[in-house]
């Protein structure tokens, strides 16, 4: 018993070598034989039906996206330029076509990577993050997007391709990618996240993509919502171009009294009304220079705490300013 005990450990421990270890056909400058073509294809087929169930379209407003769920409580990752701002409400359609809420977290200007947060109860359908980061120059990769926006139909792209270029802060594969794949995720042949797709080069062949390294070395500032640095992929919200949409006077009983309201503007959709009046700004008592002086510091999407009464009742929010009429 001890004997065949120990041999079932031994089989065991070589079955998890052999799994564990690198495919053969990634060290191969082309494929073999037939026999490589169709580990290539295995590969894809055992790794398929999650990776693409994981894979999320994001509803802009000037067109569309791609993102992929890496946590079963509805954490996804995706490109800075496609979410554009933090705190930003986004329309998420899943691949059998559900339409859920869901909300952006932080992005990194420089490197074009960003969090999103799925709203709802999940468990969500998601994929794993390779941390190892031990993807090598011409390894076997296939790559996920709803090309062209979400088509039910169709359903999600999937292209096949290898790493052709291996940057500090990008990696570049031969998958063809064209616009609505922004944000989407590439896996290796094991099925592991190992990038997203940031932009395409003067060859559709030519695809850029942002490596799980630059996600994880800046994991905790994305997940609390952070804009990180000044580069091109995503730009701040200037200061003073936020919009509230309110005229105010000041109230013979403290604080501001609401004149006036932009029919359509935030402080209406907050409920504020004509008559109402504005005790705090940010925290601070209400003056109408205190309002104007937070006002010309905020940009579109940037929140303005207000505290006011409306009746007999007093209120509070955190009004997200809009784009300027």
């Amino acid at each position: 018993m001890q004997f065949k005990r120990y041999w079932t450990l031994i089989f065991f421990s070589l079955s998890l070598s052999v799994h564990a270890g690198r495919q053969a056909f990634n060290d191969r400058e082309v494929p073999r034989d037939l026999d490589d073509l169709r580990e290539i294809q295995a590969a894809l087929q055992r790794n398929l039906e999650r990776t693409r169930s994981a894979t999320v379209c994001l509803q802009l407003k000037t067109g569309s996206g791609s993102a992929v769920i890496v946590s079963e409580d509805g954490l996804l990752l995706t490109a800075a330029h496609v979410t554009g701002r933090v705190d930003e409400e986004i329309k998420v359609i899943m691949e059998d076509g559900r339409e859920l809420k869901g909300r952006s977290l932080g992005l990194n200007s420089e490197t074009d990577s960003a969090m999103f947060q799925l709203e709802g109860e999940g468990p969500f359908p998601y994929v794993e993050v390779n941390k190892d980061d031990d993807s090598r120059l011409g390894d076997w990769v296939f790559s996920l997007g709803h090309s062209g926006g979400f088509d039910r139909g169709r359903g999600v792209n999937v292209r096949v391709g290898r790493l052709v270029k291996l940057g500090e802060s990008t990696i570049q594969s031969d998958c063809l990618l064209i616009g609505g794949d922004s944000g989407g995720p590439l896996f290796n042949m094991e099925g592991e996240l190992i990038g997203i797709h940031s932009r395409v080069g003067p060859s559709r062949e030519e695809s850029w993509h942002v490596p799980m390294r630059e996600f994880q070395s800046h994991w905790d500032e994305l997940l609390s919502g952070e804009f990180i640095g000044d580069g091109d992929f995503a730009q701040r919200a200037v200061p003073g171009s936020g919009f509230l949409g309110i005229l105010v006077e000041v109230s013979e009983e403290g604080g501001l009294e609401v004149a006036e309201l932009f029919p359509g503007g935030v402080a209406e959709e907050a409920g504020i009304k004509v008559g109402d009046r504005i005790l705090e700004v940010n925290g601070q008592q209400a003056t109408q220079e205190g309002l104007d002086a937070e006002l010309a510091k905020l940009g579109v999407g940037e929140q303005l705490k207000l505290k006011w009464v409306s009746g007999e009742e007093t209120k509070e929010d955190d009004l997200k300013l809009g784009e300027r009429p």
